[in-house]
């Protein structure tokens, strides 16, 4: 039994294969059927006409938009053809210093370039002069945007309405007054409304909102049920004043300051936060503006470095062509050698191309002067070139380590950035905590009531004569006062937004710690590297002239014959090497004094550049001027109560800070005014921090200060 049905069910499954075959195999036959069927009908009217949404509708548009004159505008149409192999003798030279510059860098954009030119791919992450003011001037992170929340609003509303409605009764009549004729009423409902509101309200700092309302409603109505209406049309409404206070939840000045005048909790939009949103804003602004001049010095000093080293290639490929005349000479007169000569040409090319590479490499030195011309705004190529003219700093510079360190970490504007945020967060803990509250608030209400027949005028002297004179004899006067308590059950969210805030601040701490803590790393780096720049930089110098001292000699021996020609071409090499290293090294030494006031929080005073406020508005400072009449100061500021103030006082980060470090002068030293010199090489000076001055280099030798006795020339 079991071997038959499975025979059947075998051939049911068959059978259903089958079937399934077949209609697979007629609905291919009626698709390709259909399909030549459809090819015979004939094309529309419409079917050939071009499209809209084809020719027009895909097409991408150019937009249209207001363009000025403006300085990186010209120089971008005005840029030559790029220099690329050109003798740089051949171009006229346009002598720049450093602090031209850095000048020109923070003058000529309202944008804040940088080396990357993230500009072009990324240009909502650029920083430029307006993010301050953008910030000041944003409806949801200005100062301006949160005073606003406590302006005086007005609202009005004035409305019509005729009413016109059957109702469900029968028509009657009625006598007439004083033996007048009947009336009859008719089965619907007629009347005549207007209405019309207006307030005044204030929120305070305090919490408190004042309202002084006035309302007026007029009434015209034939309906039957209220015949006995002392005037078929009347004026009525009323003056209301109502001061509301919170008692608990969102009361005071501290709250309202930091949480604004909402009341939802986690949600913090007061004056304080507000006010830390542009500080914010500006120190992201010096930073962008601290980053602008290391690129330019930067860049300054690696083209000065892209000059030595070109002058280092040509003067050996001068040297490797001189060996090679002079071996072609000797070869042809039969007392050389051919493998010598393919040595000294060989060698002359391999200088050859260094002084190509050096001159259009990807860091040669037509692109490192392109690359500090867009960080000062001038055109790509203008047919001069660029040549800088302030000289190199070689005097050592010793900087006192805790004077250093303090400065870093109370001067750095990443520090101070971050400490902004761990005051926002204090703010919110204390205003997540006081909404930490039920709400009570104390209501208090008076009003003034009238009635009139007329809305104003006094035509029949009767008491209900117009709705304003009744409103003024003050007959009628209301007034109410209690208090209103309301709080979800467990408080919940006001709970949650606590410990949202304290976990906020917990953050906020830890990230500031942990930014002290990179600062002193950063700066112990950049510290060391100063020693070690410097060391290399004496290193090197003595290299560079044993390497020429060794050049002399081999040549001398070389051609007397004395020597082969590999020691002559090898030393060669060599100068042209060390020579490069000695200026790396030098103009490295000159990037870490950079760096290390980068890292103490001092470039802007070392490169001179200062951060002021841009013009006020037209009559701004006389309005300021006027006001700053009726303040007097305090005698006694502890004796008024005041809320917390939100900074310790102003900052400049471009002034110079007195500190007084140890002096440390080593036996051999000697103190000169404010500096302190060393007797080390005789071409460098050493100077140290002391009195309260930030590091002066001096340089005696030649008889010309360094840019740094400028920086701080203003120090005691």
């Amino acid at each position: 039994m079991r071997l038959i049905s499975s025979n059947l069910t075998s051939e049911r499954k068959r059978a259903v294969r089958r079937r399934v075959a077949r209609a697979l195999l007629c609905g291919v036959i009626v698709a390709v059927g259909g399909c030549r069927q459809l090819e015979k009908i004939p094309d529309g009217p419409h079917d050939h006409t071009p499209s809209y949404h084809d020719n027009v509708g895909l097409e991408i548009e150019y937009p249209q938009v207001a363009e000025c004159a403006t300085s990186p505008q010209l120089a971008a149409k005005s840029a030559t053809e790029p220099l690329a192999l050109e003798d740089p003798s051949k171009i006229p030279a346009y002598e720049l210093s450093l602090e031209q510059a850095i000048q020109l860098a923070v003058q000529q954009s309202p944008v804040l370039r940088s080396i990357g030119g993230a500009i072009v791919s990324s240009p909502q992450s650029a920083r430029t002069v307006y993010d301050p003011s953008v910030t000041a001037s944003s409806v949801n992170q200005g100062t301006e945007a949160a005073l606003s929340a406590f302006d005086a609003q007005y609202t009005q509303q004035l409305f019509w309405n005729n009413v016109d409605q059957p109702t469900n009764r029968q028509p009657f009549t009625i006598a007439g007054v004083g033996g007048g004729p009947p009336l009859v009423f008719a089965p619907f409902s007629q009347s005549q409304n207007a209405t019309f509101t207006n307030e005044l309200s204030k929120q305070t700092a305090t919490g408190a909102r004042f309202a002084l309302r006035h309302n007026v409603l007029y009434n015209r109505t034939q309906d039957p049920s209220v015949a006995q209406l002392l005037f078929p049309s009347v004026f009525s409404g009323s003056i209301e004043a109502e001061w509301r206070q919170p008692l608990l939840q969102g009361s005071g000045t501290t709250y309202n300051r930091i949480a604004g005048p909402s009341n939802v909790p986690g949600v913090y939009n007061g004056v304080l936060i507000a006010r830390i949103n542009e500080d914010v804003s500006l120190a992201d602004f010096e930073a962008a503006v601290i980053q602008l001049a290391a690129d330019v010095e930067q860049a300054y000093w690696d083209l000065a470095t892209a000059y030595r080293i070109l002058d280092a290639n040509i003067k050996g490929r001068e040297a490797a062509q001189q060996t090679f005349q002079f071996q072609q000479v000797r070869l042809e007169v039969g007392s050389g050698r051919s493998d010598e000569e393919a040595q000294a040409r060989s060698q002359f090319y391999q200088f050859q191309a260094q002084v190509e590479s050096s001159l259009g490499g990807t860091a040669g030195l037509y692109a490192l002067e392109q690359r500090l011309r867009y960080l000062i705004g001038m055109a790509a190529s203008d047919g001069r070139l660029i040549r800088p003219t302030t000289n190199p700093t070689d005097a050592k510079v010793v900087f006192d380590w805790e004077s250093a360190l303090g400065q870093a970490l109370d001067r750095r504007v990443e520090v101070r950035r971050q400490r902004f945020s761990v005051k926002r967060r204090e703010l919110e803990v204390i205003a997540s905590k006081l909404n930490l509250r039920p709400r009570l608030d104390f209501l208090a209400q008076y009003r003034w009531r009238g009635l009139g027949n007329h809305l104003i005028g006094d035509t029949d002297k009767s008491q209900f004569d117009n709705l304003y004179k009744t409103i003024t004899d003050g007959d009628y006067q209301e007034g109410q006062a209690g208090f209103e308590l309301s709080f979800p059950v467990g408080l919940r969210l006001a709970s949650l937004a606590v410990r949202e805030a304290r976990l906020n601040l917990q953050r906020e701490r830890a990230i500031l710690d942990e930014t002290e803590l990179r600062v002193s790393h950063d700066l112990s780096d950049a510290t060391r590297q100063i020693a070690l720049t410097y060391q290399l930089l004496e290193t090197n110098y003595n290299r560079y002239q044993a390497d020429l001292r060794q050049v002399d000699v081999l040549r001398r021996r070389y051609r007397d014959g004395n020597d082969n020609i590999n020691f002559l071409l090898q030393a060669q090499r060599q100068v042209v090497t060390s020579e490069s290293e000695f200026y790396r090294s030098l103009f490295a030494y000159n990037l870490a004094i950079r760096d290390i006031h980068r890292q103490k929080g001092s470039l802007l005073a070392y490169n001179q550049v200062q951060l002021a406020e841009g013009p006020w508005a037209a009559g701004a400072a006389a309005d300021a001027n006027t006001v700053g009449r009726f303040l007097e100061p305090r005698l006694d500021p502890s004796a008024v109560s005041v809320p917390a103030p939100l900074t310790s006082g102003p900052f400049m980060p471009s002034a110079v800070q007195n500190t007084n470090p140890a002096i440390s002068a080593s036996t051999s030293g000697q103190i000169i005014g404010d500096v302190t010199q060393q007797a080390v090489a005789p071409s460098y000076a050493t100077v140290s921090e002391a009195d309260g001055v930030d590091p002066v280099i001096v340089e005696p030798f030649r008889n010309s200060a360094a840019r740094e006795a400028e920086a701080f020339s203003d120090s005691p």
